[in-house]
């Protein structure tokens, strides 16, 4: 099994890999604390540290088996965020989640160079709002991804392809952002020890930032799949005056080469 504790390996922890150079000073926060948007929401602008500084190391020698933090009799990983629960699986599909798990070297679609996922991708390192819309900017170990949420009352489509992100649509509930996405497909993991699921999948997220703070939780049903919704624990990230770079591509598709950092060098 592989252990790992990065935003696509482990839902509550951020990637290592995520790059931040100094972009200026952070969004000045007001006396009053939470800044507003033109219409009267929160501003959730900003670049959020989720708690980057995780390094991968090299794989364990012998079998398919690699180790980069928690490892038994270990350190526990810097700045890493302990689950509270798993998802629970219906008890005739055990089995499959156990072989997933024990074959994560091979099956794992992060280590594929797959997109992660939501909601295993975690919470954005930075958010752009604008009245009507939000978009959510992610490194990650398989690339840089966005998702454009509209928040102007818009239903889902409903005539788009399932994909690895899904489509999101937010609301306003008081001052949380409430995201709500679906239309995935079905070839990503909730979280890294197997955890599959179907297109049924919907995830909520909620939004909610205080003075410098942006709070994270969100909530998975796939009832095709799970005995009832999976509630990831809950992310604080801060407010920073760093800024993200695109990620190096993800291209040699090769396990090794992820956990070791040299996929870096690769040309953009």
């Amino acid at each position: 099994m592989v252990t790992l504790f990065a935003r696509a390996f482990s839902v509550p922890a951020t990637l290592g890999v995520a790059a931040f150079v100094v972009a200026g000073a952070a969004s000045a926060q007001s006396a009053a604390g939470v800044p507003r948007s033109p219409d009267g929401h929160p501003d959730l602008s900003g670049t959020w540290d989720n708690g980057a500084g995780i390094d991968f190391v090299q794989p364990r020698k012998g079998g398919d088996s690699i180790c980069i933090f928690g490892c038994p009799g270990g350190a526990p990983p810097p700045n890493s965020v302990p689950q509270a629960s798993v998802p629970k699986y219906r008890p005739e599909l055990a089995a499959r989640v156990a072989d997933l798990d024990a074959r994560q070297v091979q099956e794992d679609p992060v280590l594929r160079c797959f997109a992660p996922g939501v909601p295993r991708i975690g919470p954005p390192d930075k958010i752009v709002q604008r009245p009507g819309e939000a978009v959510f900017l992610y490194e990650d170990v398989s690339g840089s991804f966005f998702r454009l949420v509209p928040t102007d009352g818009r239903p889902h489509p409903t005539n788009n392809e399932p994909s690895f992100l899904g489509d999101a649509v937010g609301h306003w509930e008081g001052d949380t952002l409430v995201v709500e996405t679906k239309n995935f497909n079905d070839q990503t993991w909730l979280t890294d020890n197997g955890a599959f699921h179907t297109t049924d999948l919907r995830v909520v997220e909620r939004l909610r930032r205080t003075e410098d703070k942006l709070e994270w939780v969100a909530t998975a049903y796939d009832p095709a799949v799970l005995t009832q919704p999976w509630e990831l624990a809950k992310r604080v990230a801060k407010l920073t005056d760093l800024e993200i770079v695109e990620s190096p591509p993800c291209i040699d598709r090769s396990l090794a080469n992820m956990v070791d950092g040299s996929h870096h060098t690769n040309p953009r």
